[in-house]
């Protein structure tokens, strides 16, 4: 397998703690794709790459047992790790999906140029994700109808969604 363009990755979880004595690690997945632990798959960390060998879901979680984590006293170490993967997309997403790393530090605007702040976080929300702008406005993804990677969204906002 070719090693993965590091600028591509995307953070699907993190290693939690321990999980008994042979190695086995609590991993909470932020990514929906549960995939991303299945045997075989490859995670990257920034202490090296992390091959799966067996997972199962565990009270919200997973146990994860790697195969570069032999024992417990190594996988503490890998306590609070961040895993991360590349971008998969499905065919019949096409180019629909908005991908939440191509949303922060972009400048929401209006199809008229009127500009409302610069994402600094999303929020999870049942309904919509929400960006969260530096001046405290909140936009839903669903007014959204254009990205442009990292540097500007442009929205279409109901009436009064910016009124104080």
């Amino acid at each position: 397998m070719m090693a993965a363009d590091r600028g591509t990755l995307l953070e699907v979880g993190k290693i939690i703690k321990a999980h008994g004595i042979k190695g086995d690690v609590l991993v909470l997945l932020s990514s929906d794709r549960v995939e991303r632990l299945h045997q075989g798959s490859i995670l990257f960390t920034s202490r090296g790459d992390l091959t799966v060998t067996r997972s199962a879901i565990h009270q919200g979680a997973y146990i994860v047992k790697f195969a570069e984590i032999a024992d417990r006293t190594t996988a503490e170490g890998w306590r609070n790790t961040i895993l991360s993967a590349e971008k998969v997309v499905d065919e019949e997403e096409g180019d629909d999906v908005i991908w939440i790393d191509e949303l922060f530090d972009a400048q929401v605007v209006s199809a008229d140029g009127q500009v409302f702040g610069t994402v600094v976080s999303v929020e999870e929300n049942p309904a919509s994700d929400i960006l969260v702008l530096d001046n405290g406005g909140l936009v839903p993804l669903t007014f959204v109808v254009e990205v442009v990677a990292n540097e500007r969204i442009v929205i279409d906002p109901p009436a009064g969604l910016f009124d104080e």
